[in-house]
């Protein structure tokens, strides 16, 4: 798979269920379960390296109301991480919209699902659980370079 199909299966996305994230996503899973299982596994990798990409300091100061702010104050890991999803999940331009400026981080939304789409198509092209790991981790946190002193 390559970023342009990776981006291509994103652009599935499909916005008119906007609420209704299993019916937003089926697209997506679809399309993705009828290739290799290969290609659903690079989906998943390419998915974990734009959000981790996205894992920085400068980007989780400006999510909104959950924005961090210092390492005592708390901060929701697991929004920023969902913030970051929507970023991706509203396509390329904007994804390199945000990667450049922070500042453009989308405030106060998030999108969670986009997390489920390999394990889905996986699921459903297999039958059998997706227990595969990108070599790179979308958690919180995890890009130690983007959490050094900004």
């Amino acid at each position: 798979m390559t970023e342009a199909n990776f981006w291509g299966l994103i652009a599935q996305l499909d916005w008119a269920h906007t609420g209704e994230d299993d019916a937003v996503l089926a697209p997506v899973i679809q399309s993705l379960s009828t290739g290799p299982v290969a290609d659903i596994e690079a989906f998943e990798t390419i998915l974990a390296e734009k959000l981790f990409a996205l894992d920085t300091e400068r980007h989780a100061r400006h999510i909104g109301e959950y924005a961090y702010t210092d390492p005592d104050e708390p901060f929701d890991v697991d929004w920023f991480l969902y913030a970051r999803c929507c970023v991706v999940a509203n396509g390329r331009k904007f994804y390199e919209a945000v990667l450049a400026n922070p500042e453009n981080m989308p405030k106060n939304i998030e999108f969670e699902a986009l997390l489920r789409v390999a394990r889905r198509a996986h699921e459903l092209k297999t039958g059998a659980e997706f227990d595969f790991v990108p070599p790179l981790s979308y958690e919180t946190f995890s890009n130690k370079a983007g959490w050094a002193a900004a």
